[in-house]
């Protein structure tokens, strides 16, 4: 086992895309360009450098406005495993953040390392993953979506406030750029408003990662039209989509086994500090990625 002399945690950016990359593929993950790109960008990055070159761990930390964040991308080289290095970069990470109540999405493998840090689960979440099918349910109803412009940034952002009860704007604004496309809804359950002065109630993306296609965020006003969005972005995707629902939420699982999606792997959401979550999460259908609650 390679020596680790001392544990020093300093600030990730840009300029570390191809070592966080390197770090994923160590664990087995997908090098997550993308992902990581994004997160470089627009949270606070946080690694420990390997003495025999590269990272031995990286955790992301992604703020909300002053009260709420997240944690995503918490890893540890395998060769450096069982260091305390999870450890050390996780109470890094709680010290940065402060006074703010954390989430995130916890595998069973590092579900011990957060309990023993103080966090507590608050819900489960699973992904779906497969060969998307347009159910028989949503065939030949009515366009109610459409895709967004850059006009449409403000409206996006007011409908992810009111959803989170928290400021993403620093992710959110990145969306356009980070995503496949981005479309919005107008629909409320039973009908379609086509008034275009009437507003987007929902919006919804999709990206690539690696070769499966990522649906989320998805935010909505009711699972009616969270499946509109989901179907019509998926209707034209060639490849595995993948989903993250919660399981415990009536509305959607059922409904993603039925358009051909599996339930694969199933992670705990986890929080440290307060949880008594702002906004209307109930609009809250998936995530943009595990790696961001």
């Amino acid at each position: 086992m390679p020596e680790f002399p001392e544990v020093r945690v300093r600030r990730l950016g840009p300029g570390d895309l191809t070592s966080c990359m390197a770090l994923s593929v160590d664990r087995g993950w997908l090098p997550e360009k993308r992902k990581w790109s994004l997160l470089l960008e627009a949270t606070e990055a946080f690694g420990v450098d390997a003495p025999d070159g590269g990272l031995a761990g990286a955790v992301v930390l992604a703020r909300y406005g002053e009260r709420h964040a997240s944690v995503g991308m918490m890893l540890v080289a395998a060769r450096y495993g069982g260091r305390g290095l999870g450890r050390a970069l996780m109470t890094h990470l709680l010290d940065a953040a402060g006074d703010a109540t954390i989430t995130l999405f916890a595998t069973e493998m590092g579900r011990p390392l957060y309990e023993r840090l103080g966090f507590k689960p608050v819900r489960r979440s699973v992904a779906f993953t497969g060969t998307f099918r347009v159910s028989l349910g949503d065939r030949g109803l009515p366009a109610a979506t459409r895709p967004a412009t850059d006009a449409d940034l403000p409206a996006i952002l007011e409908i992810d406030q009111a959803a989170f009860g928290a400021d993403r704007s620093g992710i959110v604004r990145r969306l356009p750029s980070f995503a496949d496309t981005i479309l919005l809804s107008r629909t409320t359950r039973g009908a379609v408003i086509p008034e275009p002065s009437a507003g987007p109630t929902g919006y919804a993306a999709v990206w690539w990662n690696g070769q499966t296609a990522v649906i989320g965020p998805v935010i909505a006003p009711d699972d009616e039209t969270a499946r509109r969005l989901i179907t019509d972005l998926a209707a034209d995707l060639r490849g595995p989509v993948r989903l993250d629902l919660d399981p415990d939420r009536p509305e959607l699982p059922a409904w993603a086994q039925a358009c051909g999606l599996s339930a694969v792997s199933q992670t705990t959401v986890m929080a440290y500090g307060p949880w008594d979550p702002p906004g209307d999460r109930d609009r809250v259908f998936a995530p943009i990625t595990v790696a961001l609650t």
